[in-house]
């Protein structure tokens, strides 16, 4: 029975949000919401601007509506009791917090638009909208009944005390970020979310947490359904209203099994993506001019080497893969 309501929340999450992309694209053009690129990135980028932005709104009501579904349904016919409340709690506040993070997307996206330029929010604003929804994230996990302990694979749990909250909040807020900066190129985070999304479920069905798998399920389809229309070429981009929903979605998995350890493994492309960025500014900084890199994050500079965009989704989405495996196999040995 529980395979049922995953592939459910699959196939409704792909559906809507394919569905959608044929009436949301068109009418995007229509209101002239397209993307502003910077004259900093790749001149052949350029080739895109005016390409409609704020399509993650297709995903995100593609997966809200699977969850809001197919969780409700698979909660009513098992049996009550606390642990299963408590991850019917974390399943929604999750999915809250992601709407959260995909709110301040779409404000940054909004004033991107408005004023024709690829800058929206300042930092600072982002900064504070975000540590708000994280905090808020984890105060709701503290009420449903979780603990400052977590699991870590071969170790079993431990317990941080007051410092789980300070590291959970911090790396929430990068954990999103980063997962931002790996929207840059057609198809590159929906690929690498898609994967990650997929590993999650197996995982969640693997420790028998199945609201945590359907609600994995939903992100996998709603992914695979915006790729439709994100692959290169792109006809939309899901700009930060999407890459900022779906940081809160990889954080709310990896947090709602009580296993953010995992989030580093099968988030290895994004921690890579953000640290391309963090160690090009401090060695530019520090040389007075040179860079580490021809650009970052780092997916532009395979570009700048000669890589296609089609070749860097399959690449990143291939390391996703392996690291999926051995995460799966940390948590199938592990404990």
């Amino acid at each position: 029975m529980n395979s049922v309501w995953i592939i459910s929340a699959v196939i409704l999450s792909f559906g809507i949000t394919a569905l959608l992309g044929r009436w949301m694209v068109p009418f995007l053009h229509r209101i002239n919401f397209g993307q502003t690129i910077r004259e900093v990135g790749p001149k052949w980028h350029q080739k895109k601007n005016g390409t409609p932005t704020m399509g993650g709104f297709m995903f995100m009501i593609g997966i809200v509506a699977a969850v809001l579904v197919c969780v409700p349904l698979y909660y009513s016919v098992t049996e009550k009791n606390s642990l299963e409340m408590m991850m019917r709690t974390k399943v929604f506040g999750g999915l809250l917090m992601a709407i959260g993070f995909g709110a301040v997307g779409f404000f940054d996206d909004y004033i991107k638009v408005v004023k024709k330029r690829n800058l929206g929010l300042n930092v600072r604003q982002k900064l504070v909208l975000q540590f708000i929804i994280a905090a808020s994230y984890l105060y709701s996990l503290r009420l449903a009944g979780s603990t400052s302990a977590t699991l870590i694979p071969f170790v079993g749990s431990v317990d941080l005390g007051v410092w789980y909250w300070v590291i959970a909040l911090l790396g929430i807020v990068g954990m999103v970020n980063a997962v931002n900066f790996t929207d840059g190129i057609d198809g590159l985070n929906a690929t690498v979310t898609f994967f990650v999304s997929i590993f999650f479920m197996l995982i969640s069905g693997m420790i028998g947490i199945h609201g945590m798998s359907i609600f994995a399920a939903a992100a996998a389809g709603g992914c695979l359904g915006f790729l439709i229309w994100n692959m290169n070429p792109a006809k939309v981009f899901m700009g930060d209203t999407g890459s900022l929903f779906l940081g809160g979605i990889v954080c709310a998995l990896g947090f709602g099994l009580n296993l953010p350890i995992l989030i580093l493994p099968l988030g290895i492309i994004y921690i890579c993506e953000i640290l391309s960025v963090v160690l090009q500014v401090s060695y530019f900084k520090a040389t007075h001019g040179k860079r580490l890199f021809k650009m970052s994050p780092i997916h532009h500079h395979f570009e700048m080497c000669g890589w296609g965009e089609l070749k860097i989704c399959r690449v990143f989405g291939l390391v996703t893969v392996l690291f999926g495996i051995g995460s799966a196999l940390l948590v199938y040995y592990g404990f």
